[in-house]
């Protein structure tokens, strides 16, 4: 299942794992050959990881370096999605979820729920890995043609709160009754971060990563940038804009991608607070220096909307927002690299 075609279909264990939320927004050619521009040889490959298709493309002077470099590079995701998944039931995050707490938990979990806490810290609870019984309770509710009432949400809304995370190096407790936690916002961007320090591991200077969020390592190999193609909220296979990354990372998120109904207003951008979804844009993208960093801010930015998500993006050092309202106007700040 391609984590952008949610299927509303899988309540259970399996509802809202690595289902699907953000698009690609760019996607490299699968097993593609072996190709020299200039000094630099051009490999792209692509595997299934994620619930999604993971698309890797290197420039490198040597292919037998620059294919070892992939396949490290395809292991460490396939590490994040072995610790991270719901679908796994033996994923660390699924015995956590089913537990409460975990002992001697995997670094890189250690690493993502760390960084998800400082997030939540920095966005005033926009972004909150708490919100899986939000998430499960429409998904339940929509698969009957139904929202869930208010007073339902009232009560789910009592399980979530990012501050029942207790973290250390050797546990993880959740505090609270039935507090659960996902990872949808943020596991594949770190995806494509640990893929890039594996391909930096073997001296690859020039890459592109795409696991649903964007990485990047150097230029295009032909001294430009990566062009980056950013999903049209509203019209079918159009972009909307293209980005120039050099370092970069990038991530949209999307009233449009999983939604609750016929129309944009019921959809699976949950503000953590009120448990509604957010409805003040439609769209948008983050640029940051890392994937990770780029997944979570452009869900919270979603949640905050325009006034107080801008305010928050231009309060961070090199990062940078795109943002589409619900009538279709683009506003961004000032150092977003959109191509004109």
């Amino acid at each position: 299942m391609k984590r952008r075609n949610f299927i509303l279909s899988l309540v259970g264990g399996a509802a809202l794992g690595w289902t699907g939320w953000k698009s690609n927004s760019y996607v490299s050619t699968p097993n593609a050959p072996f190709k020299t521009t200039g000094l630099l040889a051009k490999i792209s490959r692509s595997s299934q990881a994620l619930g999604t298709r993971v698309s890797l493309t290197v420039y490198h002077q040597d292919m037998k370096v620059a294919n070892e470099a992939i396949d490290h590079a395809f292991k460490e995701i396939d590490r994040v999605e072995q610790q991270m998944s719901l679908y796994r039931k033996d994923s660390q995050l699924c015995q956590l979820n089913r537990t409460g707490k975990l002992v001697h938990p995997h670094p890189y979990l250690v690493e993502v729920l760390q960084e998800a806490v400082q997030l939540s810290e920095t966005t005033g609870g926009a972004f909150d890995v708490t919100v899986q019984p939000l998430y499960c309770a429409y998904a339940e509710s929509a698969a009957a043609g139904e929202l869930p009432d208010s007073n339902a949400l009232a009560e789910i809304l009592k399980r979530v709160d990012w501050r029942n995370l207790k973290i250390t190096q050797d546990s993880i407790e959740l505090l609270g009754d039935h507090t659960e936690i996902t990872l949808n916002g943020i596991a594949q961007g770190f995806a494509s971060d640990v893929a890039v320090r594996a391909l930096r591991s073997y001296g690859i200077e020039h890459a592109l990563i795409d696991s649903g969020e964007i990485a990047t390592l150097g230029n295009h190999g032909q001294d430009r940038d990566w062009s980056i193609g950013i999903k049209h909220p509203r019209v079918s296979d159009e972009l909307l804009a293209q980005a120039a990354l050099h370092g970069r990372c990038l991530a949209t998120s999307g009233d449009y991608e999983t939604r609750f109904g016929s129309g944009y207003q019921h959809h699976h951008l949950l503000d953590p607070h009120s448990g509604l979804s957010a409805n003040e844009l439609s769209s948008v993208s983050v640029a940051a220096p890392t994937a990770l960093q780029a997944d979570a801010l452009s869900t919270a930015v979603f949640v905050l909307g325009l006034q107080k998500g801008r305010q928050l993006i231009e309060s961070m050092t090199d990062v940078d927002a795109l943002f589409v309202s619900k009538q279709g106007e683009l506003t961004r700040t000032q150092h977003f690299p959109i191509i004109t």
